[in-house]
């Protein structure tokens, strides 16, 4: 399959979530939707050298890496150190709003400056064989996105750049945190569809609000490409990905529940303590496993206070599963 067809489903880059541990998980849950890292910034790659930052387990594929910059000979290097590493994708960050991001002069904020993401693309391009795409939002502050949006895309698309994820909020650098950004500007995803009729040969994919399967379903059935869900990926995984295989990629293979997942990470748990890490690293991406069932609640609390002690291991977490299934038997 290719790399645009898992695209079909992807799990958004979320800052402190979805690191390597948040991403095995997820693949166990789903082995065909489309993954990304945080977002991995190009000075810290190239002048920092952090190329640690980069790690990650050969079972995450497909899996795109997540670039932020606006320096096209930077995000160039940048770019092929993520080839290098064994990454299916480069994208570049044109959505996060942080002040942080910001002074950094990228992020949302390269939306004011189309031309100079194009040659970013451009840069990446001739600098990797794999995929580059862009993550953008439909505008930032007073912009207006009819005229904005197909704008940026076209000088995008002209650079090379074939697949793009638009996040249909406005970004609002001032006056607005990174989460209120998430909630406050008003969703337009007609004008994400619009874009769908007016740049028929690129792949779009619509990300934001998105908080179900059947939503997914039906953008797709509307004549987008792909969808990117994040923030209910993360703390309903289950709900999520267990089903996405069957229903977004038509495919027969079964794949894990909740509770197996949990059983498959138990190796993967053993194996990360071995190497001197801490269970509360990997367990806090897990808490939401169970979301609305039975048992949920003693499964994030033993979890929650139990994977920070010293001794906390793989027992810990069979002993919040046995919560799981004690609560289930309970309302049975």
């Amino acid at each position: 399959m290719k790399i645009s067809q898992h695209a079909r489903l992807s799990v958004a880059p979320m800052m402190d979530w979805t690191d390597r541990h948040c991403r095995y998980l997820h693949r166990l849950l789903s082995r065909e939707a489309l993954l990304y890292t945080e977002m991995v910034t190009s000075p810290a790659l190239v002048r920092g050298g952090a190329l640690h930052l980069l790690a990650f387990n050969a079972d995450e594929h497909p899996l795109a890496l997540q670039l932020g910059g606006s320096d096209p000979v930077e995000l160039a290097a940048a770019a092929e150190l993520g080839r290098d590493a064994g990454y299916d994708e480069i994208n570049l960050n044109c959505g996060c709003p942080s002040d942080r991001v910001q002074s950094g002069t990228f992020g949302a904020v390269l939306m004011k400056d189309a031309a100079l993401v194009a040659d970013c693309v451009t840069a990446m391009r001739d600098a990797v064989d794999v995929d580059v795409t862009v993550k953008c939002r439909i505008g930032v502050d007073d912009q207006d996105p009819e005229t904005v949006l197909p704008d940026f895309l076209a000088r995008i698309a002209d650079a090379g750049c074939e697949r793009v994820t638009i996040h249909a909020r406005k970004a609002w650098l001032k006056g607005l945190s990174p989460k209120e950004n998430r909630d406050v500007p008003p969703l337009d995803y007609d004008l994400v569809l619009r874009m769908r009729d007016r740049f028929p040969a690129l792949h779009l994919s619509v990300n934001g609000g998105i908080t179900s399967l059947d939503q997914a379903e039906a953008f797709l059935a509307a004549g987008l490409d792909g969808v990117m869900i994040g923030r209910s990926a993360y703390h309903d995984p289950a709900t999520i990905l267990c089903g996405a295989d069957q229903r977004i990629y038509g495919t027969q293979a079964a794949c894990l529940d909740a509770e197996q997942a949990v059983l498959a990470m138990l190796p993967y748990i053993e194996d990360h303590l071995a190497q001197g890490g801490k269970l509360a690293q990997v367990t806090r991406h897990m808490l939401g496993l169970f979301q609305g069932r039975p048992g949920a609640r003693a499964w994030r609390r033993i979890l929650s206070e139990g994977a920070h002690r010293k001794d906390a291991g793989p027992a810990l977490v069979l002993e919040a599963l046995a919560a799981v299934t004690e609560g289930a038997r309970n309302v049975g």
